[in-house]
């Protein structure tokens, strides 16, 4: 008889606290995933400003320090603005009031962004190889103006940046400054916030293209769009959808 209970005893099922524990378990699991995925995300967003922005940065600024001059300015007759040498050429030799000059053409390897003129006679290359200067890696040869990641739907998205000259009464900001184009909402205020300290799209070196300053002491103004809106329309964001992106400027030191 001793037997037979004991051999019943083998056969019974969990008892609710070993149940309770394997849930839990699985609830950690599963929060562990999703955790890893933000963090993935976070770490390729890091990996974007690092291996792409920060270096093309400092291949423009190696630019100045070996030419003596921004990206394609004359070295003889500077005119310290990206393309300053075709802004000669066009008889609008900068001096006085600047509020009005025409923009010189953008410097970009491929086509270029929203709301400018590409330089069509030279591109990065051109300018960087003359001086010896490697650029950044990024997407592949012939194309290290351009990077590649996943945005938070899975699907691909491309940065691809130019530089250009803004007259002191463009709203992201006057000066040279770096345009880049393919940027979800959330990469958007991540290098803002790794850049400025703040994600602000109007104020500080990095801002949104078209933006302009608000009032002096004044509240800032936010990314307006979201990972919730894709290319459809603002709130029609699906998982299979492409996030919409914004473009950037990025003020230059020089």
């Amino acid at each position: 008889m001793n037997v037979k209970k004991t051999k019943r005893s083998n056969q019974s099922g969990f008892t609710l606290v070993e149940m309770a524990i394997v849930l839990v378990i699985i609830g950690l699991i599963l929060g562990a995933v999703s955790i890893g995925k933000d963090l993935q995300r976070d770490a390729e967003y890091t990996k974007v400003k690092q291996k792409f922005v920060d270096q093309w940065v400092s291949a423009y600024n190696a630019h100045y320090q070996r030419a003596g001059v921004v990206l394609a300015d004359d070295e003889t007759r500077p005119q310290i603005m990206v393309n300053g040498f075709d802004h000669i050429q066009g008889g609008t030799a900068s001096g006085g009031d600047m509020s009005g000059v025409t923009l010189p053409n953008a410097i970009c390897e491929g086509a270029q962004g929203p709301n400018m003129s590409r330089n069509t006679n030279n591109n990065l290359h051109t300018y960087f190889d003359n001086l010896g200067i490697r650029m950044p890696p990024g997407r592949a040869e012939g194309s290290e103006d351009r990077y590649v990641y996943l945005d938070s739907n899975g699907n691909p998205q491309e940065i691809q940046i130019c530089f250009q000259w803004n007259n002191p009464t463009e709203a992201a900001g006057s000066g040279n400054v770096m345009v880049i184009t393919g940027l979800t909402p959330d990469l958007a205020r991540s290098l803002d916030q790794m850049i400025d300290g703040k994600p602000d799209a109007q104020e500080g070196v990095f801002r949104r293209q078209g933006v302009a300053n608000g009032t002096p002491g004044g509240p800032g103004t936010p990314w307006a769009e979201t990972n919730q809106d894709s290319f459809g329309g603002a709130g029609t964001n699906l998982d299979e959808d492409q996030i919409i992106t914004v473009v950037a400027n990025y003020k230059m030191n020089q």
